[in-house]
């Protein structure tokens, strides 16, 4: 049984207090709650290093896949695999930040892998600020918390300048219309950059101009002219542009072959995000404490999940039990993409039943950690509960 704490007084002052006012918007905390998970700092200790040996199990699944040319198997679009190796090849292009989703960890239960969503993740403004703010405002202080997000990602974005000194410092990021949601994420992304020194702007992805021979621009509303900026950061996911918009697809090929931009996730965190890799690891670390048994069919005489390979919140998931026969799904618009099978294990469980997963933050290192609250399968209406240290 997971174990939680009240912490009586809201988050709100405090985040006013930190300037972090635009996060109190009614799309941004409205799911969040009072009470946290009480973890110990052993636990704390053992999400962090679980995230960081993930990680590096990642990449060595990443070259295998390159090495052995198995795209097509982790759904990868074709006309994407030149840009993957490209910015796979050269370390300027580093992988900013992902989130690990986990199971066990604080029941009694081993940690164990469930996915990395390494492309676009979000849960960042309510793990990095919202969290802490709702620690602070109850008279805690940060020893308290497994949770060096924002820090983290400024570290990452100063990492960024000095592995890019021939690029300017200037930083476009973009989400699609429409997600709130999104918003606040890409804007404590652009706080982060900030703070490194970089110059950043905002725009929708439909308004931003790509060019192959210039680069990538921004449209200036004060006097309408179009600016080059050297780094662009997207909340989109790779496997859409690819889909939806091969002409781009094909000129940010270029732009990063010419040296006009850094993208940032790079290309190559689509390997990570696909869910195909959960096969691909436990073939290469069989039985390892930290994955789950996975293949591309159901696991005899096993309940497992079964998953699209880009699905995500929990779309077109469903669970199976030991003899095939369904456990509970979950519609979506993902159910074109492939599958795999993933054993299934249970999530940690409050007295009224509720299941946690935890999520830990990876930005060159495990730097973060915050649950999510719901049912059997954890999807977009699933709540987002903190943590304290005791």
């Amino acid at each position: 049984m997971i174990s939680l704490k009240t912490l009586a007084i809201s988050p709100d002052v405090q985040l006013r207090n930190l300037g972090w006012d635009w996060m109190l918007g009614q799309d941004t905390l409205p799911y969040l709650s009072n009470e946290t998970v009480i973890i110990t700092p052993a636990q704390a200790d053992a999400y962090y290093e679980a995230a960081n040996e993930l990680f590096e199990m990642f990449v060595a699944a990443g070259q295998h896949v390159i090495d052995e040319n198995r795209f097509a198997e982790l759904g990868i679009p074709e006309n994407l695999v030149e840009l993957i190796k490209l910015s796979w090849d050269d370390d300027r292009h580093i992988h900013l930040y992902g989130r690990f989703d986990l199971a066990g960890g604080v029941d009694g239960q081993p940690v164990k892998l469930i996915e990395f969503n390494a492309d676009t993740a979000t849960c960042l403004p309510e793990t990095a600020v919202v969290q802490y703010a709702h620690l602070k405002a109850n008279g805690l202080d940060e020893s308290h918390q497994f949770n060096a997000v924002f820090e983290t990602l400024t570290g990452q974005f100063e990492e960024l300048l000095a592995l890019n000194p021939d690029l300017q410092p200037t930083l476009l990021l973009s989400a699609m219309r429409g997600f709130p949601e999104d918003d606040a994420n890409v804007a404590l992304i652009g706080e982060a950059a900030r703070e490194a020194g970089f110059e950043q702007e905002f725009d929708f992805i439909d308004s931003v101009e790509f060019s192959a021979e210039e680069g990538i621009f921004w449209q200036n509303p004060k006097n309408g002219e179009f600016e080059k900026l050297d780094f662009w950061f997207k909340l989109v996911p790779w496997e859409t542009i690819a889909e939806e918009e091969p002409d781009l697809t094909a000129i940010l090929t270029e732009i990063v072959r010419k040296r006009l931009a850094v993208v940032l996730n790079p290309a190559y965190t689509l390997l990570f995000q696909s869910k195909y890799m959960l096969k691909i690891l436990w073939e290469m670390y069989p039985d390892h404490p930290l994955l789950l048994e996975t293949d591309s069919q159901p696991l005899a005489g096993k309940a497992c999940v079964e998953k699209v390979l880009f699905g995500r919140e929990g779309a077109n998931v469903r669970v199976l039990n030991a003899d095939g026969s369904e456990r509970q799904a979950v519609g979506g618009d993902y159910g074109h993409f492939p599958k795999i099978y993933q054993q299934y294990v249970e999530f940690a469980k409050d007295s009224a039943g509720h299941t946690y997963q935890a999520g830990v933050f990876y930005a060159g290192e495990a730097c973060g950690l915050g649950f999510r609250r719901g049912e059997l399968i954890l999807d977009n209406g699933a709540g987002f509960v903190g943590h304290v240290v005791e």
